[in-house]
């Protein structure tokens, strides 16, 4: 098939996704009461109290990890997912996007050849999903269950409601307290053998990397992991600005009480040309935009980096510290506190944003055949004993936890948690990518109590500087939440060309071969979104900010 034909027929399958979906959300012949119904099982034996009960019976469920770039670990082949799988018969089988996620969601929609899970971001896509009629509300499974509606509380499951009032997503790391792993991690023996060289400004950061270059020629100065997705960018975006919530995914800003085009914005733009600079001067990976996670890694582990900054680099630096530990105590990864520009108040510059209903959601399609089950596999993972097994492994005399204490909660961690860690840091690197219902304040409230009765070099490692640095350099985003407009509005459609001029501008602007060309490739952008209906979105996501407010002041 020649290439015109070959796009043609892409294009062909696209468009038909799209009315399919749109078909479904405005068909009148499917009546609301017979929307989201699962197809009736025999399901004798297999509850008890009116729950489902995991173990009764094989699960076999299909998972799709809606990101072009995130791959799902093979299931049982780490010791928790094994764990799971013994001890429940649960087998999940993972579908992958291709490094195409849209495209690859939108083509399971026109084959209606939906996985039972589909996870990923709150966006359009969901809310696409969810307006058709695809996914299942979980109202009826919150009540029944104990887990989920214990964790989360009124607060959360209230933000959690589409406009029909209904709930249909389980967020991963929900929370009531401040969390994340956003931040700067440094190479410790690259920082030694340097003299331990100031690192708090922006300015000290450009000239410690120009000293990596010259004193470390194979190493890479500054890693920003995959700067497709917005990582090490946007937290060096942080450094210019005080409170700054990481708008880039809005590609809007805060200015009042109106949101403003971040194009326009003074701190954006003098972030864009540094970052362009340390490109050009040979201080960032030039493969950034391209490069896969697991090649980021492999330089970690090997202390190909000086500097490495990301929206979660805990998993790799707590792998890359091991790694290098082994062959070196002294050697290994260190966070440090978050760069700002000179001038600006330190203890208001937020690498990393949180919000009480956490990172993504987890969503049961309609083409499950048992949702409940499903459901009642999430809520367990989300309680203390699925977080427990995710997060440290099997229980037992011979692993890191073994059992709970009299309150059922708080696991007896073992000696070996803090004497033998290293297969815990592959455990937990693996994790990262399997969690996907986190109950952010059993674990971080669980472990960092028990860490702080252990001496320092026995405290886990992303466990001690979560505490020490990061949790305490996140930013609350809570009010930004579900701001998007809905899918199918004239808002929506303006957002998806806003998306595609925004990725344009922030690879070109990355490679701008002059500050100047930097600054013209961003008022190009801006002058383009404009033309694309930018001012009324810019309204819209105002309107929904300002209702969030009132929300969150319970005015």
């Amino acid at each position: 098939m020649n290439k015109k034909r070959e796009m043609f027929m892409r294009l062909l399958l696209t468009a038909l996704a799209l009315s399919l979906i749109w078909g479904c959300s405005n068909a009148g012949t499917v009546k609301e009461s017979e929307k989201n119904q699962p197809t009736p099982i025999d399901d004798s034996g297999l509850y008890e109290n009116g729950l489902y009960i995991l173990g009764k019976e094989r699960l076999d469920i299909t998972f799709y990890g809606h990101y072009s770039y995130y791959s799902m670990p093979v299931w049982g082949a780490d010791p928790a997912s094994r764990w799971i799988r013994d001890q429940f018969n649960i087998h999940i089988t993972p579908i992958s996007s291709d490094g195409k996620a849209k495209y690859k969601l939108q083509k399971m929609i026109a084959g209606n050849n939906l996985p039972d899970i589909v996870w990923g971001d709150r966006d359009y896509d969901l809310e696409q999903m969810r307006e058709a009629g695809m996914l299942v509300p979980l109202d009826e499974y919150i009540e029944k269950y104990p887990n989920l509606k214990k964790w989360a509380g009124e607060k959360v499951l209230e933000l959690l409601r589409s406009p029909d009032k209904k709930i249909y997503y389980f967020p991963n790391y929900y929370t009531s307290q401040p969390y994340g792993n956003a931040g700067f991690v440094i190479n410790k023996k690259i920082y030694r053998e340097l003299g331990f060289p100031p690192l708090d400004t922006t300015e000290d950061l450009y000239q410690y990397l120009l000293m990596v270059k010259e004193h470390y020629p194979n190493i890479i100065p500054f890693e920003t992991g995959q700067a497709i997705e917005g990582h090490g960018i946007d937290q060096l975006f942080s450094a210019f600005k005080e409170n700054n919530l990481g708008f880039t995914r809005l590609y809007a800003v805060t200015e009042g009480d109106r949101m403003t085009s971040i194009y326009k914005d003074p701190a954006f733009r003098e972030s864009a040309v540094y970052v362009a600079k340390l490109m050009r001067e040979g201080l960032f990976p030039g493969d950034a935009m391209t490069q896969t996670e697991d090649q980021v890694t492999d330089k970690i582990v090997q202390g190909k980096v000086a500097v490495y900054a990301s929206a979660n680099p805990m998993i790799n630096g707590m792998v890359g510290d091991a790694a290098l530990r082994k062959i070196n105590p002294d050697d290994g990864y260190m966070f440090i506190e978050p760069i700002y520009k000179h001038g600006l108040d330190r203890s208001k510059i937020y690498p990393g944003t949180y919000n009480l209903l956490g990172w993504n959601v987890a969503t049961i399609t309609t083409s499950a055949r048992n949702p409940e089950a499903i459901f009642a596999m999430l809520d367990w993972m989300t309680g203390p004993e699925g977080s427990a097994v995710q997060m440290w492994g099997p229980p037992g005399p011979e692993g890191y936890w073994n059992g709970f204490r009299e309150d059922g909660i708080t696991p007896n961690f073992t000696a070996r948690y803090g004497t033998d860690q290293k297969e815990l840091a592959e455990i937990q690197a693996i994790s990262g990518d399997m969690i996907w219902v986190g109950n952010t304040v059993y674990l971080d409230k669980t472990k960092s109590e028990y860490e702080q009765t252990l001496p320092e070099e026995q405290q886990n490692w992303s466990t001690y500087w979560q505490q020490k640095i990061t949790w305490k350099s996140q930013g609350d985003a809570t009010e930004f939440i579900n701001v998007q407009p809905p899918p199918n509005s004239d808002e929506s459609r303006t957002m998806n060309k806003l998306k595609d001029i925004w990725l344009d501008a922030r690879s070109d602007a990355l490679f701008g071969k002059s500050d100047e060309e930097v600054l013209s490739i961003l008022d190009d952008a801006h002058r383009a979104s404009m033309d694309a209906g930018f001012q009324q979105y810019l309204n819209y996501i105002t309107m929904r900010w300002q209702e969030n407010l009132k929300v969150l002041n319970n005015k």
